[in-house]
């Protein structure tokens, strides 16, 4: 049941991935860190468990989904490169804090997080596109803060990136379709450093990586790099709000369960 449940993931991050722009993360963190209770993991480790996993499997998605959307030519590269080094250094920075917070801790924050975007979501809030994209030291300091939130709660990012691009002006298929490419890094980093913050943590189970569990990262990635191909195909040809407002739903059952159960 453990592995179905790793497929089944695997296939509805993928399709979140690349239907709104976001890594999936919002759905794995909190699906492991339930599948890791019931395989009995240490509550100790549990959660930045969850969390290292859920970014290295990000990795693919995100690959997955930037081939797409770069075939239709919506993805931004010059911005995804000026976003870059402060995705980066706000990963690792972010990474490395969740690695002296209780678990607990940790998941109350997620929980609060995962209120805030199925808000936002729910009632489609979009800030109004009234500023100009920063130069320089400006976009390294924006891509900083979306590094350290995203490795911090194992998401891709999506979900503040798209909002900071659409502010930007930055028209909402290419705020998308950038958001995708800025999490390849964000996961990249943040999965190496989740690696070595847990090496040699007594408290791992077999077969992990640093705070990577091998069995759930392949698990979750067979399923979700094709259905992240799929996500994005129906972010190009299917209205999304609908299902934006499923997903809202979604997120409120597991900010709600995160916080008071």
């Amino acid at each position: 049941m453990i592995v179905v449940l790793y497929l089944v993931l695997g296939a509805a991050a993928g399709l979140i991935a690349g239907l709104f722009g976001v890594g999936g993360g919002l759905i794995i963190v909190p699906a492991l860190v339930f599948s890791f209770s019931l395989q009995d993991l240490s509550p100790q480790v549990l959660t930045q468990l969850a969390i290292g996993t859920s970014l290295a499997t990000i990795i693919f998605t995100s690959m997955s989904s930037i081939k797409t959307h770069h075939s239709k030519g919506a993805i931004d590269w010059s911005l995804v490169k000026r976003l870059t080094f402060g995705i980066v250094i706000g990963a690792v920075l972010g990474s490395i804090f969740a690695d002296y917070l209780p678990g607990e801790t940790l998941q109350m924050i997620i929980g609060i997080y995962a209120l805030i975007v199925a808000v936002q979501m729910g009632l489609n809030l979009k800030p109004n596109a009234e500023h100009e994209l920063p130069t320089g030291a400006g976009l390294s300091v924006a891509g900083g803060v979306i590094g350290a939130i995203s490795a911090l709660f194992g998401i891709g990012g999506g979900s503040l990136t798209v909002p900071y691009l659409s502010w930007c002006r930055v028209e909402m298929r290419n705020a998308v379709a950038t958001s995708s490419a800025c999490g390849l890094p964000i996961a990249v980093a943040g999965m190496c450093t989740y690696i070595i913050t847990g090496w040699n943590n007594p408290e791992l189970p077999e077969y992990s990586l640093g705070y990577i569990y091998l069995p759930a990262f392949f698990g979750i990635i067979i399923t979700s790099t094709v259905f992240a191909k799929q996500g994005a195909k129906l972010a190009h040809s299917l209205p999304s709000h609908i299902l934006k407002r499923y997903f809202a739903l979604l997120l409120l059952g597991v900010g709600s369960k995160f916080i008071f159960f």
